[in-house]
C-alpha cells in the first residue's frame, strides 16, 4: 500500500510539502500542488481522512440541505456542488428535507457539534436561528430561494426580472390574457416572479387580473391541475407562464388532453430550462438559468469562508437568459380571446 512518502518520492518535494498540498492548498505553489496531485493519482495514495480530522480539527464534510431531489433543477444544483466540492476535497452530506424546519435543524446540529464544517441551505430558511449557540455564528451560504436579510453569503437569481423578460415576451406576441400558474405561496421565487409578471403588464398598460393567478407547487401535478381549473373560464386566456418548467410540462399534458394545440390555441411558457424543456412536445419558451453554477458557487463560498477567505458576506445574482422554442407564438387573430369557448371537464 503507497503511503506519503511515496508520493513525496515521485513528486520529489518534502513529506511537509505534500501534506501541506493535500490539507491547506493555498499555502503551495500551483506548479508543486499539481506535481503533488499527479504523484497521489500514480501512487494511488489515499490519505486517512480521519487522522486529518484530528489534525485540523476539521470534518472537511458540508451538509446540503435539498427541499426534493425529486426536483430536476435542484438535481442540477446538487451536480454543480460535487463537482466544486470533490476539486476542493470536501464531501458533501445531503439532506432531502421536503422543506420540513424541524428535518433542517437536525441537520444543523451536525454542524453545532462538528460533524460538518458547514451547511448549505437551498430554500428561504434559517435553520441555525433556533439553536442554542454561545458562539459566533455556524457557516451557512443559502443558494437559489434566499432570504430576505440572510445573514450569510447568498446566491440567487433576479427572479423579478426573468418573470418580467418572458411576460414581455409573451406581450410583444399580442397576448393580453397571460395567466400564471405560481410556485409554492410562502417562497420568495413565488413573490418576486408574481411581481415581475405585474410590472411587465403594468409597463404594457394591461390590467392586472388576479384571478389569472393560480397556484402551484412545482410539481407536474400541479401545473396539470391548474391549466383544468384555467380551462374552465368563460374567456380562457390565449397564453400560459408557469413559474417552472415542471409545472409547464403537466400544463402541456392538459392542454393536449383536451384537444388544444400548443402554440396555435394556447402559448405555454415555463422557468428553469431543465434538461426535458427542449424534449417536451413542443420543446418549451422558458427562462434559463444557470444551475450548476449556482451549486459551483454555494460550495466554493461555504468553503472560502471556513478558510477565512471572505470578511463580507457577499450576493451573487447569477444571469438568466430568455430561451425561446416552440410552445410560444402569436395570438390567432382568428379567434380572440374574448370569444373563445371554456373546455367543459368531464
Amino acid at each position: 500500500m503507497s503511503n506519503i512518502r511515496e508520493v513525496a518520492r515521485l513528486a520529489e518535494v518534502s513529506v511537509a510539502t505534500v501534506s501541506r498540498a493535500l490539507q491547506q492548498p493555498e499555502l503551495v505553489s500551483v506548479k508543486t500542488r499539481n506535481k503533488v496531485l499527479a504523484a497521489v493519482k500514480q501512487a494511488g495514495y489515499q490519505p486517512n481522512l480521519l487522522a486529518v480530522k484530528f489534525r485540523s480539527g476539521k470534518s472537511h464534510n458540508l451538509v446540503v440541505l435539498v427541499p426534493t431531489v425529486a426536483n430536476v433543477f435542484f438535481a442540477r444544483v446538487i451536480s454543480g456542488m460535487q463537482e466544486a466540492a470533490q476539486q476542493r476535497r470536501y464531501s458533501l452530506l445531503l439532506g432531502n428535507t421536503m422543506a420540513d424546519d424541524n428535518a433542517e435543524i437536525a441537520y444543523a446540529r451536525l454542524v453545532q457539534t462538528s460533524q460538518a464544517d458547514g451547511l448549505i441551505q437551498l430554500r428561504a430558511f434559517d435553520p441555525f436561528a433556533t439553536l442554542d449557540m454561545t458562539t459566533e455564528r455556524l457557516p451557512m451560504v443559502n443558494a437559489c430561494e434566499v432570504l430576505d436579510k440572510a445573514p450569510c453569503p447568498v446566491v440567487t437569481l433576479d427572479n423579478r426580472a426573468a418573470a418580467m423578460a418572458m411576460t414581455e415576451h409573451l406581450l410583444s406576441l399580442g397576448h393580453r390574457n397571460i395567466a400564471m400558474i405560481k410556485g409554492p405561496a410562502r417562497s420568495p421565487l413565488t413573490r418576486d416572479r408574481v411581481a415581475g409578471y405585474r410590472d411587465a403588464l403594468d409597463a404594457a398598460g394591461v390590467a392586472f387580473d388576479e384571478t389569472l393567478l393560480c397556484p402551484g407547487n412545482f410539481t407536474l401535478q400541479s401545473g396539470h391541475q391548474a391549466t383544468a381549473q384555467l380551462l374552465q373560464r368563460k374567456q380562457r386566456p390565449t397564453a400560459i407562464f408557469c413559474e417552472n418548467d415542471e409545472m409547464a410540462i403537466g400544463a402541456l399534458q392538459c392542454l393536449k388532453q383536451h384537444g388544444l394545440k400548443v402554440p396555435e390555441d394556447i402559448s405555454v411558457a415555463g422557468f428553469d430550462d431543465i434538461s426535458f424543456a427542449a424534449f417536451s412536445d413542443p420543446p418549451l419558451t422558458t427562462i434559463a438559468q444557470p444551475a450548476e453554477e449556482f451549486g459551483r458557487t454555494a460550495v466554493n463560498l461555504l468553503i472560502d469562508v471556513l478558510e477565512q477567505k471572505l470578511t463580507l458576506l457577499p450576493k451573487v445574482i447569477l444571469p438568466f437568459e430568455l430561451v425561446l422554442r416552440g410552445s410560444t407564438g402569436p395570438v390567432k387573430m382568428s379567434e380572440p380571446a374574448t370569444d373563445t369557448p371554456a373546455v367543459h371537464l368531464t
